[in-house]
């Protein structure tokens, strides 16, 4: 690993960032502990788990298409619309840290990550 590698790269790029979204997005849809997680979504979610992994492939510093086809998106502001509470923010971190343990992402790189999700997701309370 050097000092130039990305944090998708340490993760092990596009597969790794795929499963990633797979195991969250299973897990909101199936298990009952995410239920309201899961009723703030469509019923197919096909295209939300899409635009997951597109956005969180940029954001970790692989190719950046989800941000070229979506100029001036503001994730922040995509969710405000939604009523998050902080119960609904903890289902969508405890979900994520299960899917990066699900995918063997490494540890060190995982416990940043699940910290730095944690403090996204609750700045995305609305309620």
């Amino acid at each position: 690993m050097t000092d130039q590698q990305t944090a998708f790269d340490q993760i092990g790029g596009a597969s790794r960032v795929d499963a990633l979204v797979e195991a969250f997005y299973d897990f909101v849809e199936t298990d009952p502990a995410y239920a309201g997680l899961r009723a703030m979504h469509a019923r197919d979610m096909t295209t939300v788990r899409a635009a997951l992994k597109g956005w969180l492939t940029g954001w970790l510093g692989g190719p950046r298409d989800w941000f070229a086809a979506n100029p001036g998106v503001c994730m922040m502001s995509m969710h405000r619309a939604m009523p998050i509470d902080t119960a609904t923010a903890g289902q969508w971190t405890d979900a994520m840290g299960r899917a990066l343990a699900q995918v063997e992402v490494d540890r060190e790189m995982a416990a940043a990550l699940h910290e730095v999700f944690g403090r996204m997701s609750a700045n995305m309370t609305t309620r």
